[in-house]
């Protein structure tokens, strides 16, 4: 028999080619992310804000940040999934026109302690405050660590309008007079009250508006 003529490409020449599989591979994936992320940009539903939702203000955006600093993010979540045993615990799931202020996004997916996405209003602030300073007096089981300096830590003289004209040109729809007294929301206040009005802020303004979603309203 005549040998067949050998093919230019083939699978046989991908699978047996290291920089040819590396390079397809990368090819494939990249086209189908693009397929999935792309359209999302043009979607209102992940671009605006849900009925509710506003900028952090000054205060709660000094707290986001000492959120982050002390690694909080590490170990509480800020998603709830789709999932009937998350709805029935944390209320209704996330959905992504609640995040559209957020830079960076902190949604996580370790969860050593409960996700916090509508933790707001969920406990007074006294709650919150023995929380951070020891965890244990209010969750005799929790293996949080203890943030007792936060009450000692001032957050007057932050640069809070640098940090805020730094968002509004990431699309963050702060007006001049929001940023021109922002740092008279920081006279007096500590870490602590900074990241307690954060936590209290948290998932309250689109609760309501994700639950319709959920409900299909």
């Amino acid at each position: 028999m005549a040998n067949k003529p050998k093919k230019l490409f083939s699978h046989q020449t991908l699978e047996t080619n290291v920089g040819l599989l590396i390079f397809f591979s990368i090819l494939v994936i990249s086209i189908a992310g693009l397929v999935q992320i792309v359209p999302l940009f043009f979607q209102h539903s992940t671009t605006q804000a849900v009925e509710g939702v506003r900028p952090y203000e000054a205060l709660q955006l000094v707290g986001r940040d000492v959120y982050i600093r002390e690694g909080c993010v590490g170990c509480h979540s800020q998603q709830i999934r789709m999932l009937q045993s998350e709805v029935q615990r944390y209320g209704p799931y996330s959905v992504a026109g609640e995040f559209v202020y957020d830079r960076p996004f902190l949604w996580g997916s370790k969860r050593t302690g409960p996700d916090l996405a509508r933790v707001g209003e969920r406990y007074s602030d006294d709650w919150h405050r023995v929380h951070l300073r020891n965890p244990r007096d209010v969750v005799p089981e929790s293996n949080m660590p203890a943030y007792p300096w936060l009450q000692h830590n001032s957050v007057e003289g932050t640069d809070i309008r640098e940090r805020m004209l730094t968002l509004r040109k990431l699309g963050v729809p702060y007006s001049d007079e929001e940023i021109e007294q922002a740092p008279e929301q920081l006279v007096g206040k500590t870490e602590e009250d900074a990241i307690v009005a954060y936590l209290q802020g948290l998932g309250v303004a689109g609760r309501d508006a994700a639950a319709k979603i959920m409900n299909g309203e």
